[in-house]
């Protein structure tokens, strides 16, 4: 049977660049399911869609198709044939992808072909539900936080860095309401289960977590 970590936390607590570490060190498959999401907060901007429109974005899911594929550990995300990798990665794509993950009707139908992936090999998965809920029954659940501003200060650097105009307050406010929204939705909220281990990553470096991880892993995982 296929092995899995799940690995849950708010925004910017470093989940994604832990997760392609770790599963580079097992051998795993990375899943980035917060990409899942954005794709189809992506699909409904172009699309002219409020993202917090039900009716609407219901509508638009019944005609998407978002596939995922891995080449050397990288995960790369395709909406309808095409590759929108980095077209997901902007502010207002990862403000859209908190409202559209709310809805119940596009969280079934994206933890199914995440819960379809899991059941076919290996996997690291990131997200916000991913213990408590896509995953229940994973080998080793990871609960993985931090203070805001350090997890604000993160985002903001790595916004600068693709050459984004940004102001830190407006990540960091940013960031406030995405919590708030992942874990006060009625469907699947981000939350730590009983069974998770949980490691604030405010002062650590990703190799310190990626150990942390590992060593769980290796010492304490339900295998």
């Amino acid at each position: 049977m296929p092995k899995s970590i799940a690995i849950d936390g708010p925004a910017g607590a470093g989940k994604s660049t832990i997760a392609k570490k770790v599963s580079a060190e097992l051998g795993f498959i990375y899943l980035d399911t917060g990409a899942m999401y954005r794709a189809v907060a992506l699909k409904a901007i172009e699309s002219g869609v409020d993202t917090k429109s039900r009716e609407d974005i219901i509508r638009i899911i019944d005609n998407i198709n978002i596939s995922i594929t891995h080449d050397d550990n990288v995960q790369k995300i395709f909406l309808d044939g095409r590759d929108v990798s980095e077209d997901i990665r902007t502010g207002e794509v990862s403000a859209g992808a908190a409202n559209v993950a709310a809805i119940k009707e596009v969280r079934l139908k994206m933890v199914e072909l995440q819960r379809k992936i899991a059941g076919e090999k290996d996997v690291v998965m990131d997200g916000r539900d991913i213990g408590s809920y896509v995953l229940p029954q994973a080998n080793l659940k990871i609960f993985l936080t931090a203070d805001i501003d350090e997890r604000a200060k993160r985002r903001y650097e790595e916004l600068v860095l693709k050459g984004q105009q940004v102001n830190l307050d407006e990540v960091r406010e940013d960031m406030r309401n995405r919590d708030n929204n992942d874990m006060s939705r009625a469907f699947a909220p981000l939350k730590k289960v009983p069974d998770a281990v949980e490691i604030d990553s405010t002062s650590m470096t990703i190799e310190e977590v990626a150990e942390r991880i590992l060593y769980f892993y290796k010492n304490y995982a339900n295998i």
